[in-house]
């Protein structure tokens, strides 16, 4: 009888095994997995139906971050606040060197004088005279808009130094308010009367007196710029300006982060592959490392027209570079205790009927 190799025979009886059990497992059904197998899908699923999409975001102010630069050069004198100071409407943010700028509104007031005072030699009537009324009354009432805001910077100034109320503050406030509101109904007026037909072209005197008061109303303008005061109320979030530097105009340089923060808001990028996903009025939960055990419920309220590139970098695997992005903003609910500029995880919730298909999905392929 021959003799069996017994390499050979180990091989053989180690297929027959491995065989058996592999019939065995395939033979069985889904239940018979691994708890942690099954958790994990059905966590999946959950997960999948709940969610429309999802994005990587930050947290802003609900009027967004404003960075307000200086319209022109000069050197930092004044800086009468600092980070989280609460601030109304045209209250004075960042000083600059206003010297120069003096000088040029004094010569300017001098020449208005000498003009006025040749035009008051020369008579007018009927139309002309409705002119000339209503061109006083407008340059009258930006002379007084320009010492209105002297007044409530004066009026600011003695507050901090204890040698003011908030009440002077506030009436200082509302005579800029009154002045602002003549301005507007003095230009009106004059545009109204210099529309009328039949009316005669200016003197040459009326034009040096016009001329005299533009470069007046300039030069109280380029003074005024040398202000730079709060758009709206709000919060100061950050001051990047110093004492003694030198700011510098445009966007590129800004000197103060300004925005309100009685509420915030997410913007948060969804990639093309879901911009679909996504509508105004949708829900959305917010997530933050910060507060692990907490959401914050949110709504979209604005969604953009482009894509663009990603600006927010985003948290585990790194995003590819090719990936265009889709800015979408949410506002949250509530007073919620996040810091602007803070990273969250935006997830965007399904409308009811969509996350019951998919819950029904879920299950037949369970099944």
């Amino acid at each position: 009888m021959p003799k069996i190799n017994s390499t050979i025979a180990t091989f053989a009886i180690a297929t027959v095994v491995a065989a058996s059990i592999a019939s065995t497992v395939l033979k069985q059904p889904w239940s018979a997995l691994p708890a942690h197998a099954q958790t994990a899908d059905e966590g999946s699923q959950a997960m999948k139906a709940r969610w429309a999409a999802s994005a990587t975001g930050r947290v802003e102010p609900k009027s967004g971050e404003v960075k307000i630069s200086a319209e022109t050069g000069g050197l930092i004198v004044n800086v009468p606040v600092s980070t989280n100071t609460r601030v109304r409407k045209g209250d004075l943010l960042i000083e600059l060197d206003s010297k120069d700028a003096l000088q040029r509104v004094a010569a300017a007031r001098a020449e208005v004088d000498v003009r006025r005072r040749e035009l008051d030699e020369e008579k007018a009537t009927g139309l002309a005279l409705d002119r000339r009324r209503a061109e006083d009354a407008l340059s009258d009432a930006e002379r007084k808009l320009y010492a209105a805001w002297r007044a409530f910077d004066d009026a600011a100034d003695r507050k901090r130094a204890g040698d003011a109320s908030d009440g002077d503050v506030n009436d200082a406030r509302k005579a800029v308010e009154d002045a602002q509101e003549r301005v507007t109904t003095e230009r009106k007026n004059l545009a109204t009367v210099a529309a009328r037909e039949n009316m005669p072209l200016p003197t040459r005197l009326e034009t040096s007196l016009a001329i005299a008061r533009s470069e007046l109303s300039m030069a109280e303008n380029a003074f005024e710029k040398t202000r730079i005061r709060a758009p709206f109320d709000g919060t100061v979030l950050d001051v990047i300006a110093r004492l003694g530097e030198t700011a510098a105009p445009g966007p590129q340089s800004p000197l103060v982060l300004f925005g309100d923060v009685s509420g915030l808001r997410v913007r948060a990028e969804v990639e093309e592959r879901d911009v679909a996903k996504v509508r105004v009025g949708q829900k959305v939960v917010v997530k933050a490392d910060a507060y692990p055990d907490r959401e914050f419920d949110g709504v979209v309220t604005e969604i953009s027209s482009a894509l663009g590139s990603p600006r927010i970098a985003t948290r585990g695997p790194r995003r590819p570079n090719d990936v265009d992005v889709l800015e979408v903003v949410a506002d949250l609910e509530g007073s919620p205790p996040m810091l602007t500029g803070m990273r969250v995880d935006v997830f965007f919730k399904k409308d009811p009927a969509d996350q019951q298909s998919s819950q029904a999905q879920g299950q037949a392929r369970v099944q």
